[in-house]
């Protein structure tokens, strides 16, 4: 059976001594009164309460359950309405929210870390509050005053919830050629007409409402992506008190069979001249709906990271317990714990290695979108939208092979259910799909977060990492430089071809990028493990982890390099009949 116990001393680790966040809350006026790092453990330790005892160990029996159709309605594993309601109560589904509408207007940092906790409990439940936090910032950005009273307070309760209501089974990624349709009604709402797949927590019983935020054409509707709007549409219309009353016309056609996660309810839902409202403007849908994906994309790497971490857990205590072979030939008749095999080893060093920086590079995002939310920084708002893809398709890249590692660690008993490894990889497979494909996220990354400014905050960051690095007096300090000029030359030759090369390079590319920032994310904690209050077991840990990931993980983006600088030519030569 799959263990997990939250990472509390690494999450803290990173919070306190390699970010220093707790001084950074301290110095907002915002967040002065509301956390300090008391508060911040205690909310952690608790939301870790939650994961390991209500959530993680019925990981399995939700799997074998999964969400059924049943009638017309969606029923879930039983425990998940409990798990569900003791977040609610606790306040950890709205931890994130404004306050003015009854959140509890935690940094966006410490919100990331019960993310991870969650999703290494269970992805699919995961889905259920992280689709309602997602709904909830795009409805605080774009909705007027009058929505937002009316329907804030209840999502970030956890009465409600909430979904993101894009794909139609024609369009795919390419939302211009949406077909569902918003029609003008005479009190001023709107009637939705269409049918949207792959709905994640479409339909279920864990609240009382969901609120449906759905892209939609209006009759005026310019061609392409430009001519979309968005509009908030709930499952039960609202009475004049502002509760729950008549069922709005939207239907669950059917529920998705999946690979994994099948605790979530993955729906196809009916419009049928349903009740609408528009939320911000007309035909600016997109951009309103796309406040909500950059944060789901936040959220696939808390499933990643979340799904490796639980991974690692398990296999390393594995490791320590399975005797299998030898290590020394002087005592061929005693067999060892495989944790002395080499390859052994290799396997969980490279996950070890990788969870870490990715630890360490997700709090470094959130911390920057704090700094642009509190501080209005314009340029930690760009350095957070550039990384953002990486945050998506990398963490989830390395989530997933860091559990299809951890299962090659089990041997065959890592195929068998019973260990929980096999649903690991089947569940987490998904994050590197959803929320746009991590092939479209390299896409983003090359052509529109670097391309498109010729590289100006990539460069701007890359700059600043190295003037940081050349006053440090650590011998890793020495080696990353060479890392980013070579990064850099690269980049510049990239700039320097046409939209088709960047494109067929983006993978490899966005690839390369991160390797380096995962080496400035371990020099980061070998710097502040130098003076952290901790064990000498857990420096000693992180030391060793570092040099392996420099000596043995690091030298993979020299290999990327010398892949970027050759011509993509040959991906258009065959025609397609010669594939």
């Amino acid at each position: 059976m799959s263990q997990y116990q939250a990472p509390l001393n690494d999450i803290c680790f990173n919070l306190f001594d390699v970010w220093q966040l707790d001084k950074y809350w301290q110095q907002q006026p915002q967040l002065a009164d509301l956390i300090e790092p008391d508060t911040a453990k205690a909310i952690l330790e608790e939301a870790a309460k939650i994961c390991e005892q209500q959530i993680a160990p019925f990981v399995s029996k939700a799997d074998t359950t999964g969400a059924q159709l049943i009638g017309g309605k969606v029923v879930l594993p039983e425990h998940y309405h409990t798990a569900y309601q003791s977040l609610s109560e606790g306040g950890w589904t709205g931890l994130s929210g404004d306050t003015e509408y009854g959140g509890m207007g935690m940094p966006k940092a410490l919100s990331m870390m019960v993310d991870e906790m969650l999703c290494s409990a269970d992805i699919a439940f995961s889905l259920y509050p992280g689709l309602t936090a997602g709904a909830c910032v795009a409805l605080l950005q774009h909705a007027d005053d009058e929505t937002k009273a009316l329907y804030l307070p209840k999502m970030y309760s956890g009465e409600w919830s909430g979904t993101m209501c894009l794909t139609e089974a024609h369009a795919g990624s390419d939302l211009g050629i949406m077909r569902t349709s918003a029609k003008p009604a005479s009190d001023g709402s709107y009637r939705i007409s269409g049918s949207k797949i792959f709905i994640t927590a479409g339909e279920h019983g864990l609240t009382s409402n969901i609120v449906h935020l759905v892209l939609a054409k209006l009759p005026d509707a310019p061609a392409g992506s430009r001519g979309i709007s968005l509009f908030l549409v709930p499952k039960y219309l609202l009475d004049a008190s502002g509760e729950p009353a008549e069922r709005n016309a939207v239907t669950v056609g059917s529920i998705e069979h999946k690979m994994g996660i099948n605790g979530s309810a993955t729906c196809v839902l009916n419009f049928d001249e349903a009740t609408g409202y528009l939320i911000g403007e007309p035909h600016r849908g997109l951009a309103c709906m796309f406040t909500m994906m950059n944060y789901e994309r936040l959220s696939m790497g808390s499933q990643g990271l979340g799904a490796a971490e639980r991974a690692y857990q398990n296999a390393l205590s594995y490791a320590k317990e399975r005797l299998q072979g030898r290590t020394n030939e002087k005592d061929a008749n005693k067999a060892e714990p495989i944790i002395g095999h080499a390859d052994v080893r290799r396997m969980l060093l490279n996950i070890k290695a990788m969870n870490e920086a990715g630890r360490t590079f997700a709090t470094w995002v959130a911390s920057l979108l704090d700094r642009a939310k509190y501080d209005n920084c314009q340029i930690s708002a760009q350095r957070a939208n550039l990384l953002t893809p990486i945050t998506k398709a990398f963490m989830t890249d390395q989530g997933f092979d860091a559990c299809v590692t951890a299962q090659q660690v089990f041997g065959g008993h890592g195929y068998i259910k019973e260990w929980g490894m096999e649903q690991l990889v089947r569940d987490v497979r998904i994050a590197q799909i959803y929320e746009g494909t991590n092939g479209i996220q390299a896409a983003d990354f090359m052509l529109r977060k670097v391309a498109s400014d010729q590289g100006s905050v990539l460069f701007s960051l890359l700059t600043d990492i190295k003037q940081e690095l050349s006053g440090a007096e650590l011998a890793e300090a020495e080696v990353l430089p060479l890392y980013i000029d070579e990064l850099a030359t690269v980049s510049r030759a990239l700039l320097a071809t046409d939209f088709r090369a960047q494109g067929a390079q983006a993978c490899d590319y966005l690839a390369a990028v991160s390797y380096v920032l995962y080496g400035y994310m371990w020099y980061k904690n070998l710097l502040a493990v130098k003076t952290a209050d901790c064990s000498d077991i857990f420096r000693q840990s992180k030391q060793h982890t570092a040099a392996y990931f420099f000596q043995r993980i690091l030298p993979k983006a020299k290999g990327l390099f010398a892949l970027l600088s050759q011509d993509t030519a040959i991906l258009d030569t065959m025609a397609p009949e010669h594939f």
